[in-house]
């Protein structure tokens, strides 16, 4: 699944590739499959949707925000989850209706933004306001103050892998750079987050945005066709890196299963503590 990189990746394709969504309005929409549209009901999804022009392009956590407006009526926002397969592409219209196009909107220009999802998990809102999606979420990973993260962390009994992959909690860190960053920070996954020291958890916060932003650096990780482009696949430590040597000591990676998601570490540099 896309994380924070990846998805911020897409975000900032869609702002200023080329050819770029922002700026474009959407003249007509097709909806493939609908239960991709989460809400509103499918009819009412396109006549709001249509018509509209896409004033901004953000982003919190895994979920991308897209702001369109038609004066003079209010701003409406469309949520996209890409979740295991999702893919936002602006492409000529001539090339948008792909086997696995689950929703087009048809732009000016002769161009359309394509929503394709081969897994079908995928979803998308449009809402008067981001927050009636986002609610639940905690901080972006990547703007949450160390004060807050210390906080939330050291009160949760779960170990910490889990602890950082919750979304309700901090929003955006997935597997991969969860991995990465317990390693770099030395911790061990199965430690308890309200274990960890205060000056643990401020470490820990930092390396978090640190892995984040190198991984946004590199245009996130590519595996396969789902999410080509990146290149930080290339700088994993641990991620992936079962029996491998660790960079840092040359001990073997090894791999367990922690809250039922693979995890990727170093036995001898990671330690439980007390």
């Amino acid at each position: 699944m896309p994380e924070l990189p990846e998805v911020e990746t897409v975000a900032r394709r869609l702002r200023c590739g080329t050819p770029a969504l922002l700026g474009r309005r959407i003249e007509a929409v097709t909806v493939a499959w609908p239960r991709t549209v989460a809400v509103p009901v499918v009819e009412r999804f396109i006549a709001d949707l249509a018509g509209r022009q896409v004033s901004a392009i953000t982003r919190h956590g895994k979920v991308i925000i897209i702001e369109t407006v038609s004066p003079p009526s209010l701003p409406k926002f469309l949520l996209v989850h890409l979740r295991m397969s999702g893919r936002l592409d602006v492409l000529p219209r001539r090339q948008a209706s792909t086997p696995h196009a689950r929703v087009l909107c048809w732009l000016d220009d002769d161009l359309a933004l394509c929503f394709d999802d081969t897994r079908k998990f995928g979803r998308m809102w449009l809402v008067d306001s981001p927050s009636e999606v986002l609610g639940d979420l905690g901080p972006d990973a990547l703007t949450m103050p160390e004060a807050d993260f210390v906080a939330q962390v050291r009160r949760k009994k779960s170990p910490i892998k889990p602890t950082l992959l919750d979304q309700h909690l901090i929003a955006g860190v997935g597997n991969i750079y969860a991995d990465e960053s317990l390693h770099r920070a030395g911790l061990h996954p199965l430690r308890p987050a309200n274990g960890l020291s205060e000056a643990e958890a401020r470490r820990l916060h930092g390396i978090v945005q640190a892995v984040l932003h190198e991984g946004i650096a590199a245009n996130g990780a590519s595996f396969d066709w789902v999410y080509p482009g990146g290149n930080f696949q290339n700088n994993f430590h641990v991620y992936g890196q079962t029996g491998k040597a660790c960079h840092t000591c040359g001990a073997p990676i090894q791999r367990i299963i922690v809250g039922q998601r693979s995890t990727h570490f170093c036995g001898a540099c990671q330690k439980m503590g007390e």
